[in-house]
């Protein structure tokens, strides 16, 4: 019998990964990636090992869920090393919890590598501490959007005025909604809100607005996903603390 390693490739920046999930690539027979994994990472997998791509893009699944769960079981039966490599952390929005049931029902050794999600990693990148002692004592991530099908039973009320900062998830395409929303459950109106577009990597760009004028600049802006939503007053740090976003403009022009 194999084993199944379902491991968080972290945010974007290859680096970001942990030295575990770095172990369980070098070691593995097959390895099962996301789309939004840092390719690079698959340089370091072993001479011989199988790579297949599971990637997904909105209402475009290379591979259904399903099938995934499956071809995990497949290779594991065959007595091979399987890691499953997933985006930011497998058990935040990341179906972890799904495929680790699947190897559980079918008497699967399995191993579950935590790994850095975008909702802390992309702000930290943008100069956005998701908490902060004069500004957010809680911090919550929330998804930007349901399953076919499932209406939205989201608690607003309890993320307008009882969470400081929030961090949505796939949530471009409802974000009208999504501020809509905060706004009619008590949200000010002006309460800041950051847009971070491909977090942590080369390709990183960040707007700000409020819940009130963030829709209008994110289509003037053209901003679409992957991007994180921040909504809370610890936003407007960024203009002090936007280390990484300033850094790469100073290495452009020689600055450093």
């Amino acid at each position: 019998m194999g084993i199944v390693y379902i491991v968080g490739a972290g945010p974007g920046d290859e680096e970001l990964i942990t030295v575990k999930g770095l172990k369980c690539i070098e070691q593995a027979d097959v390895i099962l990636y996301d789309r939004l994994v840092n390719k690079e990472l698959l340089s370091y997998a072993k001479a011989g090992a199988e790579l297949i791509s599971c990637g997904k893009l909105p209402n475009c699944h290379t591979m259904q869920q399903n099938t995934i769960n499956l071809t995990l079981v497949k290779y594991a039966k065959q007595g091979k090393v399987v890691t499953r490599l997933k985006g930011g952390d497998p058990f935040i929005f990341g179906r972890g919890g799904e495929e680790a049931a699947a190897c559980s029902d079918a008497g699967i050794p399995f191993e579950i590598v935590p790994g850095i999600t975008s909702g802390i990693a992309s702000p930290a990148y943008a100069g956005i501490p998701v908490t902060h002692r004069d500004y957010s004592s809680s911090f919550a991530v929330v998804t930007g959007h349901r399953k076919n099908g499932e209406p939205d039973n989201t608690n607003w009320a309890a993320l307008a005025n009882g969470i400081d900062t929030l961090a949505i998830y796939m949530g471009m395409k409802n974000l009208n909604y999504i501020c809509e929303r905060l706004i009619e459950n008590g949200k000010s109106a002006d309460t800041p809100v950051a847009l971070i577009h491909y977090g942590t990597t080369n390709h990183q760009h960040t707007v700000t607005g409020t819940l009130a004028t963030i829709y209008e600049i994110a289509k003037r802006k053209q901003i679409k996903n992957p991007s994180m939503i921040v909504v809370g007053e610890v936003v407007r740090l960024r203009d002090q603390l936007n280390w990484f976003e300033t850094n790469e403009e100073l290495l452009a022009v020689g600055g450093m």
